[in-house]
């Protein structure tokens, strides 16, 4: 079966009902490219990217996103899944949006979006930074026996390596690292969204082999500036990820996205639940 590319996995198309629907491909499993697609689910960035297009295209939004919160309440099937939005509470300035996203009975993720237009006001961004240009660094793909199916649709380049398996032990558990969609297109929301979730969890790095595998519960993005063409033409954006706390059965990761132009673009907090080592 051919499988789907990165614009065919974010198009929702209207249905009867009201709702939107996402064709949800194995090309976008978040098992390892080792064992088959099955085994996993539709990743995490992918459902949080659909999510939020579901309340912009449904609802008529124009103004920027400002903040997704996303809870992944069950794995989806690798089949049609409809997203059903609603606008809680509109305003010119800002508006309050959520979705459910889901196969019949099976709710796989609810999101909260806020929307607001930006308005000239004071200025403090004590966020930029000057990453080494991606153009210095060499393409570092996953290993396919390890890396996840949805890996095949984004574009590393690690700063100082990937650092997996322990590299970090006594040190700080973080990862710097480039990444795009393999597309190239110009970066926008939904390809930030879907790389913000893009990486392996940088505890990864502080605790050696067999990684210890993890299910996201919760994501929440702010993003910082309203993405044009021009932002990222080529689709680059550098990001830093830390694991913040590791420890009774959970795990918290925060992560800040730039521009190539040092630009603050979205913060990102994710909790984890971890699997039962067996």
């Amino acid at each position: 079966m051919t499988q789907q590319t990165l614009a065919e996995a974010l198009t929702l198309n209207d249905d009867s009902a009201g709702g939107l629907t996402a064709r949800l491909d194995g090309g976008f499993s978040n098992a390892p490219q080792s064992a088959p697609q099955e085994r996993g689910a539709p990743f995490g960035g992918l459902m949080a990217a659909l999510a939020a297009g579901a309340m912009r295209q449904g609802l008529g939004v124009q103004t920027p996103l400002q903040s997704l919160t996303v809870q992944y309440l069950a794995a989806a099937r690798f089949e049609d899944a409809t997203f059903s939005p609603v606008m809680n509470r509109g305003g010119r300035n800002v508006a309050y949006a959520s979705v459910i996203g889901g196969q019949g009975d099976r709710l796989a993720v609810q999101a909260l979006g806020t929307y607001g237009r930006d308005v000239a006001g004071p200025v403090l961004t004590p966020l930029i930074a000057s990453p080494p240009p991606v153009d210095e660094l060499e393409p570092t793909p996953l290993d396919p026996m390890f890396g996840p199916w949805f890996t095949r649709h984004i574009d590393y380049r690690f700063v100082a390596g990937p650092k997996q398996f322990g590299e970090n032990a006594g040190k700080k558990p973080e990862l710097g690292c480039w990444m795009r969609t393999t597309d190239a297109a110009p970066l926008d929301e939904a390809r930030l969204l879907f790389l913000l979730d893009g990486l392996y969890p940088t505890y990864f790095t502080a605790f050696p082999a067999p990684p210890v595998i993890s299910a996201s519960v919760d994501l929440r993005a702010d993003l910082l500036t309203a993405l044009t063409p021009d932002t990222s033409p080529e689709g680059w954006a550098y990001f830093h990820f830390t694991s913040q706390d590791v420890g009774s059965g959970w795990a918290v990761e925060d992560g800040v996205a730039w521009a190539p132009d040092g630009r603050p673009l979205a913060l990102v907090r994710q909790r984890r639940k971890l699997m039962p080592s067996r």
